[in-house]
């Protein structure tokens, strides 16, 4: 914290994890009310270090107590009769066996992005930058940049901004900027006055980070 003090349930996933199949951009961070051993593990139970696929988060995101991503090495075979994993539990060497599915796609969240209380990411999904996500949201699939999603199977709410904002704040990208200037103009980043964020990104370009 800023006083120099440790606040033993929040971390920076960066600093905290070090796994070879999760990517977490600078400043995003979890929090958990009985902090664990293992971040990696607490939120991706189903990403192992031999797993095909890959976790991908940005940066400046708020991940809450209970956030679990589903990521495709939790899959099982469905196409048939049987969903069994019969290589899991022996009868020879596991590479090659029917009864492995095939390897499933990456989970991408993007930069900015609040995930609520118990939310579940399922394999896959495609989080866009600035999207907030309900307590106990179940999301798949691709969800619009800076949109509101929320239920079971999570749905579009709302946007928070109207398109041309959006598309005006991609282009921004203010999470790229170095953080001494993210933190000078804070009172834009978290307020409403797009164009006055706008003309900051016009008037102050830097190079992005």
């Amino acid at each position: 914290m800023p006083d120099g003090s440790v606040h033993a349930g929040t971390v920076f996933l960066a600093a905290a994890v070090d796994h070879p199949r999760m990517s977490i951009g600078d400043y995003t961070y979890a929090s958990a009310h009985e902090p664990p051993a293992d971040w990696a593990a607490r939120l991706a139970p189903y990403l192992y270090e031999f797993s095909p696929e890959r976790l991908v988060i940005g940066k400046f995101c708020q991940i809450a107590d209970g956030v679990t991503f589903i990521t495709a090495s939790a899959n099982h075979r469905y196409d048939g009769i049987s969903s069994f994993p019969f290589a899991v539990f022996g009868g020879g060497p596991v590479a090659g066996r029917p009864s492995m599915p095939d390897a499933g796609p990456d989970t991408i969240i993007g930069n900015d992005v609040w995930i609520g209380q118990g939310a579940r990411v399922l394999p896959g999904a495609r989080i866009g930058d600035g999207v907030i996500i309900g307590a106990g949201a179940v999301v798949s699939g691709h969800v619009p940049a800076y949109s509101v999603v929320a239920g079971n199977p999570a749905k579009v709410m709302r946007s928070r901004f109207d398109p041309a904002d959006v598309t005006t704040l991609l282009e921004i990208a203010w999470w790229s900027w170095p953080i001494d200037q993210v933190l000078a103009h804070e009172h834009l980043i978290v307020g409403g006055d797009v164009a006055g964020l706008a003309a900051v990104a016009r008037d102050e370009p830097v190079p992005r980070q």
